[in-house]
């Protein structure tokens, strides 16, 4: 059965989708589970693991805490047991801040053809 691109329609992601998102293993997400009592995605048949919005953005803030800032596993479950909402928050800080850039980017790859005849333009007029 072939993935659902338009992942606002989803109810539910594969564990091969979610470790997609992050650039990680299955393994290492099937770990996380064993580390993180927070992180329980629904099991249907066959112990297939179904992964909700909420654990796909749990996921997003586990690794962004150790894979990105590098805490130890205790250190990542602590913050998350004492500063869940805080961990969110930096998370959804960091992927809107991760949006902007990527919208930026865009604009300027848009504009580097624009702006690099506006240079010939100007070039030509100092030389006239």
């Amino acid at each position: 059965m072939p993935l659902n691109p338009n992942k606002d329609l989803k109810k539910y992601y594969s564990i091969q989708e979610v470790a997609q998102m992050y650039s990680v293993n299955e393994s290492l997400l099937r770990f996380w589970e064993s580390e993180f009592p927070q992180l329980k995605p629904r099991r249907a048949g066959r112990d297939i693991r179904q992964y909700s919005k909420d654990d796909v953005k749990l996921v997003g803030v586990i690794h962004d805490l150790v894979k990105r800032r590098g805490l130890k596993l205790a250190a990542a479950r602590e913050v998350l047991r004492k500063n869940k909402d805080g961990a969110y928050r930096s998370n959804e800080a960091l992927d809107t801040l991760k949006a902007i850039r990527a919208q930026l980017v865009e604009m300027r790859r848009n504009l580097g053809g624009i702006v690099t005849d506006h240079e010939y333009e100007l070039a030509d007029e100092s030389t006239n």
